[in-house]
């Protein structure tokens, strides 16, 4: 009896370190993973690239230089676009282009 519980012990030994250093390496690989993650930020879209196009496209010529409501609402400038928020989209219906300027008023 002795001989048999002695053999199980030597055979169950190295199965239950196997055992811990698997799940410390799946926690250690989840934090590292949820560390990453969270590292990684959505950038802002640029107003000069990626927003001023959409608008001078759908826009032009009364809200840009020279056009008849520059004056009271130019979209050549990122604070115009961030006052009016989602009013802009009376004009825009691009689901791609409404989803890029949602991106951008919704960064500080």
């Amino acid at each position: 009896m002795r001989k048999g519980t002695l053999l199980l012990a030597f055979l169950l030994v190295p199965y239950l370190g196997t055992c811990r250093r698997a799940k410390t390496n799946s926690v250690s690989s989840a934090q590292s993973l949820s560390a990453s993650s969270s590292v990684s930020k959505v950038k802002k879209p640029d107003f000069e690239t990626e927003i001023k196009p959409i608008f001078q496209a759908r826009c032009q010529p009364c809200h840009f230089q020279g056009g008849k409501v520059y004056d009271k609402m130019p979209f050549d400038r990122p604070e115009t676009i961030n006052r009016l928020g989602a009013k802009l989209f009376t004009r825009i219906k691009a689901e791609k282009e409404r989803q890029i300027i949602t991106e951008f008023l919704a960064q500080p």
